[in-house]
């Protein structure tokens, strides 16, 4: 196995205009010491073998960041911060007027020039597991390939072990072929756990009809490992969406889609990665509740200490 130095990205520059006026979700302690969401996934992706994190978040909340988590973590593992801004476009397509982000496929395009190796993107309001990182980091370590395909991978949640109990939630459901690579991720609306323990979802969008889904259907989580270069690919994918959509208020620049057309055309490929683990989060302000609930019971498990990052050894998995 190599050496590689390998990279948690955080995309933590949305709005969370879901979460309640004037609150930033991804700031609201969930921990018995205040600790907040980001910290157990940065946690589980050190305990994992990563080297650094790098937070891609909005300038006007650097302050709260350094206050909450950065300086806190920066004791622990090297740290970096990267800015995504609606203005941050190739110069002819200015002045295009929008002001809703372009969507997570910019954000990870805003480490340009600053993530220079390996690196596992995630989103700032979810924890996803330490086996998934494990599995991430063996993947991106053991990446010796020299051809010209861009080699990614995902892990696979069963559906069950993502839905929450605060309401509906939109997962990517996703086929593979025989030798466990992506074929397709198809965006499922209104995924609920019913009374009687299935599964059903929204047929489409908007749709009054549903459709039950397997409990093992397999789940993206917006959880990706990606090669250095993969951001290089970003760039040139960016200038093609924004010919087609840069004055399309709506249209956003996606990793699931950008993934998807880049394995369609033959460019990449994606390994996927089964794990048994539960993931939890906060898109809601309802979600706050279970969260806590899910930290104390790791915390019984003995999955984390009770004080994160000062109250016991870090448990090194590899």
């Amino acid at each position: 196995m190599s050496n590689n130095k390998t990279t948690l990205v955080i995309m933590a520059a949305g709005l969370g205009t879901r979460y309640g006026e004037g609150k930033i979700k991804q700031l609201d302690p969930i921990g018995p010491n205040g600790e907040i969401i980001m910290d157990y996934s940065i946690y589980d992706a050190k305990a994992a073998g990563f080297d650094k994190v790098v937070f891609i978040i909005r300038k006007d909340i650097k302050s709260a960041f350094d206050e909450m988590i950065g300086k806190r973590i920066g004791e622990h593992i090297q740290t970096e911060y990267v800015f995504q801004s609606v203005d941050d476009i190739p110069q002819r397509f200015k002045p295009v007027g929008r002001t809703k982000p372009w969507g997570t496929a910019h954000a990870v395009l805003a480490c340009l020039g600053t993530v220079k190796e390996p690196f596992v993107v995630i989103n700032a309001d979810d924890v996803y597991g330490r086996e998934a990182y494990v599995k991430m980091h063996e993947f991106l370590q053991n990446q010796t390939s020299k051809d010209d395909i861009i080699h990614l991978a995902m892990p696979a949640f069963k559906i069950s072990n993502t839905l929450s109990k605060s309401g509906t939630v939109t997962r990517g459901i996703c086929t593979a072929d025989e030798s466990s690579k992506l074929v397709s991720i198809v965006e499922t609306y209104g995924i609920e756990r019913n009374l009687d323990g299935s599964i059903t979802a929204l047929t489409a969008k908007g749709a009054q009809t549903k459709q039950t889904l397997d409990k093992y259907s397999r789940t993206s989580m917006n959880m990706w490992a990606c090669p250095a270069r993969f951001i290089d690919v970003l760039e040139n994918c960016f200038e093609n969406f924004l010919e087609k959509n840069a004055h399309d208020s709506n249209a956003e620049f996606l990793l699931p889609s950008v993934i998807g057309e880049l394995i369609k055309r033959g460019i990449a490929d994606c390994k996927i990665l089964e794990t048994s683990d539960k993931w939890f989060g906060m898109t809601s302000a309802e979600d706050k509740i279970a969260a806590q609930q899910a930290v104390k019971e790791e915390i019984e498990k003995g999955i984390y200490p009770h004080n994160l990052w000062g109250g016991g050894k870090l448990y090194h998995l590899n």
